[in-house]
């Protein structure tokens, strides 16, 4: 029989949907019944009465799990239990789960196989040098015992969901003792329970759940699709621990990969790309300049020109991926994927609790968001961009200094200027045809949206910076002249009857801005202002149009605007389209005016920002968006999955639209060496997540995947619901409000650079970020207690909890105490209180965000579920164990996706804690690290 070797993530990607697979691929097996997006088949496992090798030995056993394929009869190894030490009738924690896509059936037979462990620290099955050997020798640290098989018909159809098999010798004739198999169904209370639950203990639910109870009138089918286009690849584990009650907790422990890793930097980089090729265009739209502006109008265009360039090369390898749909560790230095996030993971863990309901616990794993490909050695984003802003504010550079918030400001004028001057001539066009359709409501409700859109137009010119900026622009202008008027011209004239006059405007036109002319500093006030006045005057013609229209029918209304009397016509008959037409053209033109100069004045102000320091400036806005790319895609997968498990919790939703959503990042990152650029880039990353608003829409196609749309200082995403879904929102998310998110980030770092970087290095920038992040997550208390209802957080009974907590955090932030990880724990509680998204994340998210990962699961099952102390841990044992992932050698990196060598992961030649006896040892290490980092960056 040929045995292969199973590959957990990859072979996944080739599995059909269940569906498929039972009724295409494997018509004549026999499917198991399942609910949808449950796992297939799970059971655990007991042996009883086994025989040592040896009279006096001590068995250390584990059990290897082997599926025989149906149709092809070859055997597939495909997980295996933790080890038990020291006993004959071994009780395994770790359970086997199949997952939904696995291609399961009833006529598929499993074989397990039991082993005796020699020595526990290599306890790694080596799997892949026994490929070509039925069974394993004895020479790789174990001993066969026995072996059995089964049908999952058989354990599947049993009357008591268990099965007690024999086990025996290879060659079939001695027996070494027997396995039991049990049936697990997640979800499903246990007989003999249902007395046990009472509507006190539901009163003591966790703080931190999140309960796995479908809403009404939602089926997992109809929310399936959403999470297939989300998650992917999904990598299971089962567990089951006793409780303090002598009950048995079942826990389904579930990693899954996510396609946003490459969707949302996609959608992210083609963002960009049309942001800054219509920047290009304005820039060379701006008109004639003087030589020196000019030239450095071409300098500044070129450099961008290269920059949209390799945006482009950087979204057409993406475009070329396929595989995997997450990046591994090791590919953090590839420059084709460094706006794609590291190991970006879901981590969710299922609770099965005999007292209470099944609860969800979710944490998002991720690798710190870092340009790992530009380097750390001048520091991170947040050293570099104070020391850009201080040389650009204080060097002597060949333009005008414009502060980041008047760039801003511009920034977002010119956005203003592309979203509202084809709405309003959208809305000016449907009131000219409700004009033609004689049609008073719609009339009505089309001046209504012209009108509100015109006052958003001209609001955003009040403004000190654009009428500064055209007196920059002027100046730039080959042979200006500054002269203030004396005497102020009026620019709009009283509107007459417009049967009397030729030209449909009715408001003089200036010319565009003067080259080799007087320059008017007041003309800029009365262009702007024209567009109010012609608006007023389209106001005043409607309601004239209407006052007629009303008396016409016999209903008379006596009011009238004498400040509008000019603007009104003295003919009582005509078409309500001519009379307006010329209007709707007047304001068109005016708009047309102010669009040109304010946009020519805000490029002039951009021009500014490039000029002064190229090419650094462009290389940080690179390098800026790397990091936030990394950062919004895992942002956009927490939000979607949070929103998909709390869609029942009325209040959640009532927070999510009233306040917003809080996103806590824990970061494990050190204070030494590169790890510090790492962090600055992070805590900038992060901070940048503010700019982002979500929207949640009605998906009218399969197509669930979210859609990006804004600019670099403000981005709205698109959250596509299925229907059955959608209605279940309130009424103000359905009719497209958009949704604020508070990111927060709290880093304590925690391995040995850390010891060092305490004992003699600097942790100053731990602790400033730790504080205003802290200061951030008080105001966001603060607006939720001011807006929400206290009946609205569930999961405690009092308010002074999460006072308590915060005062704590503070107090713990304050402290000067090394490794601190109380911040740790007390953010994160904080954060599940309030509803938020959890994100886990080091430098490549795996050794230390996994150990803080199980870290947290297990303390969740004390304290929450009753986890029995001694059991403790064996749980945190069983979770952190690489033994129970089956097919994986000890040299592989089941998170990097990548074979290592068989070498130390350490890149220091002496252990560090035998440094730290000697001083002059210490010394000498840091002499010899120091002369490595040089070598490495000559």
């Amino acid at each position: 029989m040929e045995i292969k070797e199973e590959k957990t993530s990859d072979e996944a990607q080739h599995f059909l949907p269940a569906t498929q697979a039972d009724n295409l691929r494997e018509p004549q097996f026999t499917s198991i019944q399942r609910i949808a997006n449950e796992s297939k088949l799970e059971f655990v496992l007991a042996c009883k009465d086994l025989v040592a090798t040896a009279r006096d030995r001590k068995l250390n056993t584990f059990v290897q799990i082997s599926v025989v394929h149906p149709a092809e009869q070859t055997l597939t190894r495909y997980s295996s239990t933790e080890i038990v030490e020291g006993t004959r009738d071994p009780l395994f924690l770790t359970g086997v789960t199949f997952p939904p896509e696995y291609p399961i059936y009833e006529e598929t037979k499993i074989k397990l196989t039991v082993y005796d462990v020699k020595d526990k620290s290599q306890d790694t099955v080596r799997t892949r040098v026994l490929s070509e050997h039925k069974e394993p020798r004895t020479d790789v640290g174990r001993n066969f015992l026995g072996l059995t098989t089964f049908k999952v018909g058989d354990l599947v159809k049993s009357k008591e969901q268990q099965l007690t098999l024999t086990l025996r010798t290879s060659d079939g004739g001695k027996t070494v003792g027997t396995i039991d198999v049990s049936l697990v169904k997640m979800g499903e209370i246990e007989e003999g329970e249902v007395d046990h639950i009472t509507t006190d203990v539901q009163g003591q639910k966790c703080a931190l759940v999140c309960e796995c109870t479908a809403p009404e009138g939602i089926s997992g089918k109809d929310s399936l699709p959403l999470l297939n286009a989300v998650l992917k690849n999904p990598i299971c584990k089962l567990y089951r621990f006793p409780t303090s009650e002598n009950k048995w907790l079942h826990i389904r422990e579930q990693m899954s990969e996510s396609t946003l890793s490459f969707h949302v930097p996609k959608e992210l980089i083609n963002l960009h790309i049309k942001e800054d090729m219509r920047r290009n265009q304005d820039l060379k739209e701006l008109g004639e300049l003087a030589p020196h502006w000019d030239n450095m109008r071409k300098n500044v265009i070129a450099h961008c020109e290269q920059m949209l360039t390799m945006y482009q090369d950087t979204l057409a390898d993406l475009g070329k991926h396929t595989g995997s749909s997450f990046k591994s560790s090791c590919s953090k230095g590839e420059k084709t994927l460094e706006f794609v996030p590291i190991n970006l993971h879901l981590q969710r863990m299922h609770v099965h609790s005999p007292r209470l309901k099944d609860a969800l616990y979710d944490v998002f794993t991720v690798g710190a968001p870092a340009a790992h490909c530009q380097g750390f050695k001048n520091g991170g984003l947040r050293k570099l961009l104070s020391k850009f802003e201080a040389e650009r504010r204080n060097t002597g550079y060949q333009c005008i200094y414009y502060s980041p918030e008047n760039t801003a400001k511009a920034k977002e004028v010119l956005s203003n200027i592309n979203h509202l001057q084809p709405l309003i001539s959208s809305h000016a066009d449907l009131l000219l045809n409700s004009a033609s359709q004689h049609s008073p409501d719609s009339l009505k409700n089309s001046l209504k949206m012209l009108s509100e859109k015109t006052e958003l137009f001209v609001h955003a010119f009040k403004d000190q910076l654009v009428r500064s900026a055209l007196l920059a622009l002027y100046t730039a202008r080959p042979g200006c002249v500054l002269k203030k008027p004396t005497v102020p011209r009026n620019s709009v004239e009283e509107c007459g009857d417009p049967q009397g006059q030729d030209h449909p405007s009715q408001i003089q036109r200036q010319n565009s801005i003067p080259h080799h002319s007087e320059y008017d500093e007041e003309e800029w006030d009365r262009v702007w202002t024209n567009v109010g006045k012609s608006l007023n005057c389209i106001i005043a013609m409607v309601d004239r149009l209407l006052e007629k229209e009303d008396s016409s029918s016999g209903i008379k209304e006596s009011e009238n605007d004498p400040s509008s009397a000019a603007c009104m016509v003295s003919h009582t008959s005509g078409d309500w389209y001519e009379q307006l037409y010329p209007l709707i053209i007047t304001l068109k033109d005016c708009m047309g005016e102010v669009v040109t100069r304010a946009k020519q004045s805000m490029t002039f102000v951009l021009l500014q920002e490039l000029a002064c320091g190229l090419p650094q400036r462009l290389m940080l806005t690179l390098r800026r968006d790397i990091v936030f790319s990394q950062a919004l895609a895992g942002l956009v997968c927490g939000f979607i999955i949070k929103l998909h498990t709390s869609l029942h919790d009325q209040s959640f939703l009532q927070q999510l639209h009233t306040v917003g959503l809080i996103v806590q990042y824990e970061g494990l990152l050190s204070t030494y060496s590169e790890e510090i650029g790492m962090l600055e880039d992070m805590a900038v990353g992060i901070s940048d997540l503010q700019k982002v608003m979500f929207k949640i829409i009605e998906a009218k196609s399969n197509d669930f995947l979210p859609v990006i749309t804004g600019r670099r200082e403000h981005y709205v995403i698109e959250v596509k619901l299925p229907a059955k879904m959608f209605e279940l929102l309130p009424q103000e998310i359905k009719e497209g409000k958009q949704l604020h998110v508070y990111p927060v980030l709290f880093n304590v770092g925690i391995n040995e650079q850390q010891t060092l970087a305490e004992r003699f290095g600097d942790t100053t920038l731990q602790e400033s970020v730790n504080q205003e992040n802290f200061e951030q997550l008080k105001e966001y208390y603060k607006l939720f207690t001011e807006k929400m209802p206290p009946d609205c957080l569930p999961h405690f009974q009092e308010q002074n909890d999460l006072k308590g907590l915060l005062e704590n955090l503070h107090q713990n932030i304050q402290a000067k105490k090394r490794k601190n990880v109380e911040i740790m724990w007390v953010a994160a509680t904080i954060c599940r209180k309030l509803n938020g998204i959890r994100f886990t994340c080091c430098k490549s998210a795996k050794d230390r965000t996994s150990m803080s990962v199980t870290l947290e699961q297990c303390s969740i099952l004390r304290d929450e579920h009753q986890l029995h102390k001694d059991f403790y841990i064996r749980a945190l044992d069983c979770m952190r164990s690489r033994q129970t992932q089956g097919a994986l050698n000890e040299s592989d990196d089941p998170e990097a996706g990548c074979l290592t060598d068989n070498k130390p992961t350490s890149r220091h030649f002496y252990p560090v804690a035998l440094l730290l006896v000697s001083s002059h040892l210490l010394v000498v290490w840091l002499i010899l690290s120091l002369a490595l980092l040089l070598a490495k960056y000559q």
